[in-house]
């Protein structure tokens, strides 16, 4: 043990601060080992490396080592494109340089179509004024019967040859968007049809990453007016354990620099495989929603894959009915109607609802994703089942992702996260004999910009929530949460993480509902209060101005309904209450939507 007395070192001897040394000694405290990370990596094909970060230039970096790029080959700062043996001439002379590589060429988690022969033939009118959702997926064949609503881009290179298997994933994935509840009338979940811009990035054979990763950032910047994006594309292989893979990290950058929102499939194991796998890229983006399938019963599905990422972050976020064995969905493909499963036909069906939540009621992408988080869950935590399902199944029809029972009040808030504490005391809580007759539950969710190269440290913003009964000035939080309450209480990080989800990007807390829950003394007339309070891992105050978004329900003890007590109290108290009533939105939507022709007689 070395004991420094800092009263006898001279610091302006040094370049560095007494405080700053201090934090060193301390975290010097919790490492084990200092070493240089030996890569084994013997990859054949180009490769996707990331290295860390310098102050040098990367192109000029890598020259110095007599390997020689160019700007095609660059992702962002440190994230390049290789060839194997140039890949193995950085491993040789520089291989401290190597935070991470994986190879390019990635296989498609595989469907298995099957063909029914049904004559039956589906027809569809002209569109109208519907919303467009975004796809990126394989070809989409233009001789189905709903192709006028479908608007194809193709984005593989003329070098490579086009086959019929090419059309069947993307096509298929399309069908759902644009006319799902048609086609599976059992699966009717209340949205309507959509439009679809459809963008051919890959063959069913193979595809590459990179360019992939390219053409999605070109695709997203030239097609701003769409919010909603589909992505049911995903690697056969399992995700590192140990870092987020290229593909994820470049859709949370893109959803953190941009107001849109990706929906991805979970991937799928091959047909009667029965060990445990790790879902595959993309799925491990944080940033979006990535959904697993589950069965009639709501049980996982036998193909699903397995979170979680860098063993803390949930993945898959919420599940979806995708077909299994005996009960499959309905698709259209370029050789008529077929029966299909896999996650990448339980994402579309949560595509639509997400659009519908934002192109129809007006909702932002923030609140939007919350709500399908939170509709899937219910009053209980059921964490043994969180890798293979996430926090539930979301409901079938849209109106119960937006409505209550009657027993419970459900609102929401959303905001922008201008300083460390973004708050309100000012919520009035129904009160009965003097005590609020309710349990509680929210859901938060924010897009925070993440840095790869921090590993399991890999979002750089950090909303903690506090949400419960106001007592003088302090929120007594529904879930104990005392991370920021006073200096007096102490947690260590590994808690924080573990009780509370700290730096996680959805949070969920409930209060169980058990028999004997009893209702809670009121403070302050009966007020409740919400706190968000921001915190930066590193210093380029990636939060400020960052967007939440929060669904608080309030369950009455009783099952009595006092929905509208809560919103005359709020009005009283200056809060503007809207009601989301999904049918007037309709209507609104449709209103807008519609063109005005001008008379140049009158």
């Amino acid at each position: 043990i070395l004991n420094i007395d800092k009263r006898k070192v001279d610091f302006n001897e040094y370049s560095i601060s007494k405080s700053a040394f201090l934090g060193f000694v301390v975290d010097s405290h919790f490492v084990e080992k200092f070493g240089i990370l030996e890569n084994k990596e013997n990859l054949k094909y180009q490769s996707i490396v990331t290295i860390y970060k310098t102050k040098i230039d990367t192109i000029t970096l890598l020259e110095k080592l007599d390997i020689h790029i160019n700007y095609t080959q660059i992702l962002d700062k440190t994230t390049i494109l290789l060839k194997p043996d140039d890949f193995d001439t950085l491993k040789e002379k520089a291989p401290y340089l190597i935070a991470m590589a994986v190879e390019d060429i990635s296989t498609l988690a595989k469907e298995d179509f099957i063909f029914e022969n049904n004559t039956e033939m589906f027809s569809i009118p002209e569109p109208k004024n519907e919303p467009t959702i975004g796809v990126i997926d394989t070809y989409f064949d233009e001789s189905v019967y709903f192709s006028n609503w479908v608007d194809f881009i193709p984005k593989v290179s003329q070098d490579i040859e086009i086959v019929p298997d090419d059309y069947l994933h993307g096509t298929a994935v399309s069908s759902i968007i644009v006319d799902g509840s048609s086609i599976n009338p059992d699966l009717d979940d209340g949205c309507g049809r959509f439009q679809v811009r459809h963008f051919g990035v890959a063959t069913n054979s193979g595809f590459s990453s990179f360019s992939i990763l390219k053409a999605i950032d070109e695709i997203i910047r030239d097609n701003r007016d769409i919010k909603v994006w589909n992505l049911s594309l995903g690697s056969s292989l399992e995700i590192n354990p140990n870092f987020i893979s290229p593909e994820a990290a470049i859709l949370d950058k893109i959803q953190f620099e941009n107001d849109v929102i990706f929906v991805i499939a979970g991937t799928n194991k091959d047909s009667g495989k029965s060990e445990r796998m790790r879902i595959g890229a993309p799925a491990d983006s944080i940033n979006s929603i990535v959904v697993n399938s589950v069965n009639r019963k709501k049980e996982p599905a036998t193909y699903s894959r397995e979170g979680i990422v860098l063993s803390f972050f949930n993945k898959p976020d919420i599940s979806y009915f995708g077909g299994d064995t005996g009960e499959l969905i309905r698709v259209c493909t370029p050789t008529g109607e077929q029966l299909i499963s896999g996650t990448s036909f339980a994402a579309p069906w949560i595509a639509r609802k997400v659009a519908y939540l934002i192109e129809i009621l007006g909702l932002s992408r923030e609140v939007a994703k919350a709500l399908i988080i939170d509709s899937a869950t219910g009053w209980s935590i059921n964490q043994a089942s969180s890798s293979l399902i996430g926090h539930g199944v979301v409901p079938q029809r849209i109106e119960n992702v937006v409505k209550t029972d009657d027993s419970e009040i459900k609102f929401i808030i959303s905001g922008i996260s201008e300083k460390y504490d973004t708050y309100t005391h000012n919520i009035p809580v129904p009160v009965h004999n003097d005590k609020h007759p309710f349990i509680a539950k929210a859901t938060l969710c924010y897009f925070p910009n993440c840095s790869r190269n921090q590993g399991v440290d890999y979002t750089n913003t950090e909303l903690d929530v506090y949400l419960g009964r106001v007592n003088q000035t302090t929120i007594k939080s529904i879930n104990k949460n005392i991370q920021s309450i006073d200096n007096i209480h102490y947690l260590h990080e590994s808690s924080a993480r573990k009780l509370f989800r700290k730096w996680d990007n959805t949070k969920h807390v409930v209060e169980i509902h058990e028999d004997n829950a009893k209702p809670k003394k009121a403070y302050n007339n009966g007020l409740w209060g919400v706190s968000v309070k921001t915190k930066e891992r590193l210093e380029r105050r990636d939060g400020e101005g960052i967007k939440f978004g929060l669904i608080v329900t309030l369950k009455e003890l009783n099952g009595i309904n006092r929905i509208e007590e809560f919103i005359q109290q709020c009005s009283l108290r200056g809060w503007l209450v809207n009601k989301v009533d999904v049918i007037n939105q309709l209507e609104i939507y449709n209103k807008a939507q519609e063109i005005i022709v001008f008379d140049e007689d009158l």
